[in-house]
């Protein structure tokens, strides 16, 4: 037993000498390269990234990107930084790569924390950064709403259909909570069919189109929004139906309808009064008729009571029967009691 520890201890030596050159060996490399590029990482503290579960080649790669750029740690791209947003997260290198190109465009609102705040919000930054500089063309309407055209009505009734295109840029201060172009193009939509419907005629905004695009850029649709407009085109414009004429012929289809629908009911209410007027005369007739009923009553209570005499009663059968002649002569007819008889 005492003859093999020596060979024990041997074999512990050699392990761990091996083990401290393989570790040497994983960050000589990356201390090599920080120490030629001034990145100011030392070997402790790529040993310890590797503790707090940080990869140290993106940090050590992306601190040299920033200093070769003159981006130090005056610029609040440290060390500590990197880190820390690398465990919060984010996309180290692409935070690195913004900062320089905001850098070479002298895009100075950009640093590192709005940056790196940008990119945990879930933006790509270094796509914020080249639109800043290369402004976007956004179509209104959007290729993606399944409209061709914008539609809008002047006030004299004709129809036009618009397109537009927005160029646009991004607004860094904004860009964390701002709107996305899904906002821009509905303001600009809703801007231009305003403009339009306040036309007097369409033909003032076939010859001046830039009037759309003024009235439109005075409304400061950008607000609250990812993105400053730079400016709005119209790129083409085309006549449609002429809406106007098609509502006024609708309205007095409406009206035709509702005047006949008024007479019918004027008719019915006629009809109807005709029918109480005929009832009217056949209950009167009938008045008539009881009352006629009456006087052979009358007559013959008189003669038995004595107060009128059988010459008397002839006499009155006379005078009748001489009316009855009379009203048979002038109008041609029987009378009721003549041809009863």
């Amino acid at each position: 037993m005492i003859k093999l520890l020596p060979l024990i201890l041997l074999c512990l030596a050699i392990f761990l000498v091996v083990a401290v050159f393989a570790l040497v060996a994983r960050y000589l490399r990356l201390w090599v390269q920080s120490y030629a590029s001034s990145a100011g990482i030392g070997l402790f503290d790529l040993v310890a990234m590797s503790f707090k579960k940080v990869n140290p080649t993106v940090i050590v790669r992306s601190k040299i990107m920033a200093v070769q750029a003159g981006l130090g740690d005056s610029s609040g791209v440290t060390r500590q930084a990197l880190e820390a947003h690398y465990l919060a997260g984010g996309r180290v290198p692409l935070v690195v790569q913004a900062l320089i190109a905001a850098k070479k465009a002298k895009i100075t609102e950009l640093d590192f924390k709005l940056a790196a705040a940008i990119d945990l919000a879930g933006r790509d930054v270094r796509e914020a950064v080249q639109t800043s500089v290369y402004p976007k063309v956004i179509d209104c309407p959007g290729r993606n709403s399944g409209r061709e055209s914008l539609d809008a009505v002047a006030k004299n009734g004709i129809q036009l259909k618009v397109k537009a295109r927005v160029t646009v840029r991004t607004n860094l201060n904004q860009l964390i909570g701002g709107a996305t172009e899904e906002t821009i193009i509905a303001r600009v939509g809703e801007g231009i069919v305003s403009a339009i419907g306040s036309a007097e005629r369409h033909s003032d905004v076939l010859e001046n189109p830039d009037v759309i695009s003024k009235t439109v850029l005075a409304r400061r649709l950008d607000s609250n929004t990812a993105f400053e407009i730079v400016s709005i085109d119209i790129a083409d414009i085309d006549v449609g139906a002429n809406i106007g004429a098609r509502l006024q012929a609708d309205q007095a289809e409406a009206d035709t309808r509702v005047a006949r629908a008024n007479a019918e009911g004027r008719r019915a209410m006629a009809v109807a009064r005709e029918q109480e007027m005929i009832a009217s005369i056949e209950e009167s007739r009938a008045g008539l008729v009881e009352a006629e009923a009456e006087v052979p009553k009358a007559v013959a209570e008189s003669l038995t009571s004595g107060q009128l005499g059988i010459f008397d009663y002839y006499q009155l059968r006379n005078l009748q029967a001489d009316t009855d002649m009379r009203r048979t002569i002038a109008t041609g007819t029987l009378p009721t009691a003549a041809a009863g008889t």
